[in-house]
């Protein structure tokens, strides 16, 4: 396999809300476009061991299927924020099909001080340095304050902004060594779990790939703002995009299964050396549904990290796939 290479430029179990991949999109692939500018916000070692909140489990045993063709069918939880491909012209007398990218006009907009207390409220008992939790206040303000335009997220409260976007985000970087890795975001929405990673671990090199355009231009608007310089982000489709780059890690949250995310994978498995998945209360039953599919297309489950979110948030779990090209290396 050559070596990664520096950039620059059925239903998921985690409740991830905001926006993954659109599944039904037609837009071809942008070479070089720059899409139009949106309303912008305001202002290799040995796996690290499991936060306090969470524990490690190893892989037990070997890690069909509806056609992913660049782009994975959309989870339930994940279109929660109404991320539904509709029909362009319904049937007469039909109700009116929302807009899957119409932003919400009523998403509060927490003040910064809001923001980064929420943050740190969510972050107790955390060894995350301030500066951190400071770029990640600035980043929901602006998140936030898109989606009234914009449909970025489902999840508009301070607080759960700050645990089910950010912490379930940044504890990839506690978990698994991604220090001097290229790292694909696959299907990152609003920037998640990417920026985040990119913020929690700078020497990780990190490429948020999307293929919807408005939502990769708030990506762009949103990481030209913060001045981050190890994070780019790509208009593109997950297949094509791996048939022409490698990586170290792809992480994965939120776009489908895990059948059905080895499967939008099958040929370009040989591009990236572990399949990171953040998933829900449910991993195992998404392990064994997918057991057979993964085992046929020679990904390996090695790790499974079990984590709690604070305040009763749910039970969160990071799968760690060997991926064919990662196998022996």
């Amino acid at each position: 396999m050559n070596d990664p290479i520096d950039h620059s430029e059925g239903p998921s179990e985690h409740p991830r809300d905001d926006v993954g991949p659109d599944s039904d999109s037609k837009s071809p692939t942008p070479p070089g476009d720059q899409p139009e500018k949106l309303p912008s916000g305001s202002g290799s070692g040995a796996r690290k061991s499991a936060p306090k909140r969470g524990a490690a489990k190893p892989a037990a045993g070997k890690p069909g299927a509806a056609d992913a063709t660049g782009e994975a069918a959309g989870a339930d939880d994940a279109r929660a924020d109404g991320d539904e491909a509709g029909a362009e012209g319904a049937e007469e007398g039909a109700a009116p099909v929302k807009d899957d990218l119409a932003g919400n006009p009523d998403t509060p907009v927490p003040s910064l001080d809001e923001l980064r207390a929420a943050l740190a409220w969510a972050f107790t008992g955390e060894e995350v340095e301030s500066s951190v939790l400071d770029v990640y206040a600035r980043h929901a303000r602006m998140m936030l304050e898109t989606n009234r335009v914009l449909n970025l997220t489902a999840v508009i409260d301070a607080r759960e902004v700050a645990a089910k976007h950010y912490l379930d985000s940044w504890r990839v970087t506690r978990l698994v060594p991604l220090y001097g890795k290229s790292v694909l975001d696959l299907g990152s929405g609003a920037g998640f779990p990417g920026l985040p990673v990119a913020v929690g671990e700078r020497e990780a090199r990190v490429v948020l790939l999307d293929s919807t355009q408005k939502r990769v231009t708030f990506m762009q608007q949103s990481i030209a703002e913060l001045g981050l310089k190890n994070v780019t982000a790509v208009w593109d489709r997950a297949e094509e995009h791996l048939a022409r780059n490698n990586y170290h890690v792809v992480l994965v949250r939120a776009v489908s299964s895990v059948r059905e995310n080895v499967r939008l994978l099958r040929k370009v498995r040989h591009s990236h050396r572990d399949l990171v998945m953040l998933k829900g209360p449910s991993w195992s039953r998404e392990v064994r549904a997918g057991e057979r599919e993964a085992e046929r297309l020679g990904f390996k489950l090695d790790t499974v990290w079990e984590h709690k979110l604070p305040g009763d948030m749910g039970d969160r779990a990071i799968l760690v796939y060997r991926a064919p090209g990662g196998q022996g290396s």
